[in-house]
Order: C-alpha cells, then sequence, then structure tokens
C-alpha cells in the first residue's frame, strides 16, 4: 500500500494521533458488535461503542487546536488539513445521528466537527491575506 509521506515531523505526530482518533471507535463498534452477538457478552452494551465515537471529535478538537501552524503553513501540513477535515465530516454525521437517537450528549462533539472544518477555512483565509 502506497502512502503519502508526512512534509514535516509534528505533521507525522499529528497524523498517527488522527488515525488513532478514527480507528479506536470503528474497533470498539467491531468488537461490541461481535462479542455481543456472538461471543455471549451481554455487558458489552452500545455505550461500549458510543462513548469513543463521541470523544474523539473532542480530542481530534484538541488536536487541530495545537496544530494550527499545519493548517497556515500548506507546505508543512497540506495531507493533515485534508484528513482532518474529512474525518470531522464523518464524525459530524454519525454524532448528528447520535444526538437524536442516543444522547444529547453528542450535541458537543458535533459542535467539535463543525468548529475544526470552519476553523480550518478561517485560518487558510488568514493564512493567505
Amino acid at each position: 500500500m502506497a502512502t503519502i509521506p508526512a512534509k514535516s515531523p509534528q505533521e507525522s505526530r499529528a497524523m498517527k494521533f488522527l488515525a488513532a482518533c478514527t480507528l479506536v471507535p470503528i474497533l470498539s463498534f467491531a468488537f461490541q458488535d461481535l462479542g455481543s452477538k456472538y461471543g455471549g457478552m451481554d455487558w458489552l452494551t452500545y455505550d461500549y461503542a458510543a462513548w469513543p465515537l463521541m470523544i474523539a471529535p473532542v480530542l481530534m478538537l484538541v488536536l487541530f487546536l495545537r496544530n494550527r501552524e499545519l493548517i497556515r503553513n500548506p507546505q508543512m501540513g497540506s495531507n493533515f488539513s485534508q484528513t482532518i477535515k474529512i474525518v470531522a465530516v464523518m464524525y459530524l454525521i454519525w454524532n448528528i445521528i447520535g444526538a437524536i437517537g442516543y444522547s444529547w450528549l453528542a450535541v458537543i462533539s458535533v459542535l467539535s466537527s463543525l468548529t475544526i472544518l470552519v476553523a480550518d477555512r478561517q485560518l487558510k483565509k488568514q493564512a493567505s491575506a
């Protein structure tokens, strides 16, 4: 599998953290689904999978705020900017569903995802001006 190399060590660290924020909720859902259906683990409720899905956008917002320089300087972090926007949209969709059907606390995750999407655009406008 070919991957795009990171343009800086800071971008490499940020992308690894972003990958963890993306994979942990997916793996939690998979483990919950397989464990509760086929493993006989009745204690694995949807809470086990829903909370990582709601916490990940908040962690991504912290990552975004700590790595604003990658957004401002496209030579340093163009891959990070594009990837975090894609993941934020993914979490936005699932957390809107979660806010409607699971818990109103998912609104915090929705707001975190929207903040990433809006702030990314604003940082790019400020950098180009």
